[in-house]
C-alpha cells in the first residue's frame, strides 16, 4: 500500500471520537507511504507516532478558542495543503462539511467518518438538507453502528460503510489499575458512575433526577465525571435537591478506568451517540450498564437488552427503577452482563483497524 493520507481533525478535545482517532492513525502509519494529519489541538502532540507529520497553526492561542474557530483555521490549513499536493486521500474524522466541500473543489477524494446519530440534527430541516447533499458527495461515508448505517439510509438515502470502534481491553484493563484514584468512600453502598461532556446531548440531569427519586429508597453513592458548559446547572441541581452526600462531580480525567473499576454499575443517559466506547470500556471492566435507548450505539452494544437494560430517553423515573431493579436483582443483572462481555468480540480492535486499513486500500 503505498497511499498518502491526510487525516482532518481540527479540534481533539480527550472524548470517545478522539481515542478513535489516535489509534486509527497510529495504526495506519505502518501501512500508508505518508500520513499527515491537519488539527488546531498542538496540546496532543505526544500521543501520535513519531512518524506521523502534524499540520498546525504556528501560534498555541488557538487551541483556546471554541470548535467552529479552530474548523475555520483548519480549513485554511487543509486549501494551503493542497494548494502544495493534491495527490492524497483526505480522511475528515470531523467536521465533515467544511471538509468535504473543500475536497470536491480541489477534486481530492475524500472518506467522511460520521460520529454522531443522524438524529442530532435531522430534526432541523436546513441542517438535514445540508448533510444529505454534502455527504453524498464524499468518495465514502463511514460509520461505527449498524443502527446508524440503516438510519443513514432511511433518513438521507446515503449508503454508508459501517466499521465499529477499535476496543483495546487489554489497555483498558492495565490502565485501569491505579489504585492510588479513590472516588468511593463505602464499599457497603452501591457504587454509581456516569462519564461524559456535561452537555444537553448527555443530560446527566436525568440521571440526577433518578437519583433524587432514590435518594430515600436505596443505599448508594454515584460519581459524575467530565466538563463542560452544564457543569453548573448540574451542581445547582445537586444543592437543590441536598444530592451533595449522595453524588460528587469530578473534572475531566484523562483515564478513568480506575473509576470505572471501583463501581459496581455504569448508567448513560445520551440523547443521542454514534457508539458510545464508554460504555465498551465499562463492560470490558465487567461493569453492568444501564443506558437510555438512544439513536444509535446502546442498544446493539446491550444486544437489545439482552446484555445490559434500556430505558426511554429523558424518563428518570424508569431510569430510578432499573437502578433500583438492578440493586435487588445483581445475579439476574450478572447473566446479562456475561452475554454482552462475550459480544464484545466485535469491536477487538485488530480486526476493526484492519478494516480501516482495507476501506483506504480500495481507493
Amino acid at each position: 500500500m503505498k497511499h498518502k493520507i491526510l487525516v482532518f481533525m481540527p479540534s481533539i478535545e480527550g472524548g470517545g471520537v478522539e481515542k478513535n482517532f489516535f489509534l486509527v492513525c497510529n495504526y495506519l502509519i505502518n501501512k500508508v507511504n505518508t500520513l499527515k494529519v491537519i488539527t488546531v489541538s498542538k496540546k496532543y502532540k505526544k500521543k501520535f507516532d513519531k512518524s506521523i507529520i502534524l499540520i498546525t497553526p504556528s501560534s498555541k492561542k488557538w487551541d483556546n478558542f471554541n470548535r467552529r474557530i479552530k474548523y475555520i483555521v483548519a480549513i485554511f490549513l487543509l486549501i494551503r495543503e493542497l494548494l502544495k499536493n493534491r495527490d492524497t486521500v483526505i480522511f475528515a474524522f470531523q467536521a465533515n462539511v467544511y471538509c468535504i466541500l473543500v475536497c470536491k473543489l480541489f477534486s481530492v477524494k475524500v472518506i467522511a467518518r460520521s460520529n454522531t446519530a443522524p438524529i442530532g440534527w435531522s430534526r432541523n430541516f436546513l441542517k438535514r438538507y445540508i448533510f444529505k447533499k454534502v455527504l453524498a458527495l464524499s468518495n465514502i461515508v463511514m460509520v461505527n453502528s449498524m443502527q446508524f448505517k440503516n438510519d443513514l439510509k432511511r433518513d438521507l438515502n446515503i449508503r454508508s460503510k459501517c466499521i465499529y470502534n477499535p476496543l483495546n481491553k487489554y489497555e483498558v484493563i492495565k490502565r485501569s489499575k491505579d489504585k492510588s484514584k479513590k472516588i468511593f468512600s463505602s464499599s457497603n453502598k452501591l457504587k454509581i458512575i456516569n462519564i461524559g461532556r456535561f452537555t444537553d446531548q448527555k443530560d446527566q440531569i436525568t440521571f440526577l433526577k433518578s437519583l433524587n427519586h432514590l435518594k430515600n429508597k436505596i443505599n448508594f453513592e454515584a460519581c459524575i465525571i467530565g466538563k463542560g458548559i452544564l457543569k453548573t446547572r448540574l451542581q445547582k441541581y445537586i444543592i437543590e435537591k441536598k444530592l451533595s452526600r449522595f453524588v460528587k462531580i469530578i473534572n475531566f480525567v484523562e483515564n478513568p478506568y480506575p473509576f470505572i473499576r471501583q463501581s459496581d454499575l455504569f448508567v448513560l443517559t445520551s440523547k443521542y451517540e454514534g457508539l458510545p466506547n464508554v460504555l465498551l470500556e465499562a463492560l470490558t471492566l465487567k461493569k453492568f450498564v444501564i443506558s437510555s435507548s438512544c439513536h444509535t450505539g446502546p442498544k446493539e452494544i446491550l444486544l437489545n437488552g439482552k446484555g445490559g437494560l434500556l430505558f426511554k430517553v429523558g424518563d428518570h423515573i424508569e431510569l430510578a427503577n432499573k437502578i433500583k431493579y438492578y440493586f435487588f436483582n445483581k445475579k439476574k443483572c450478572k447473566k446479562l452482563l456475561d452475554e454482552s462481555y462475550k459480544s464484545l468480540s466485535r469491536f477487538d480492535y485488530k480486526s476493526n483497524l484492519l478494516k480501516y486499513y482495507k476501506l483506504i486500500d480500495s481507493f
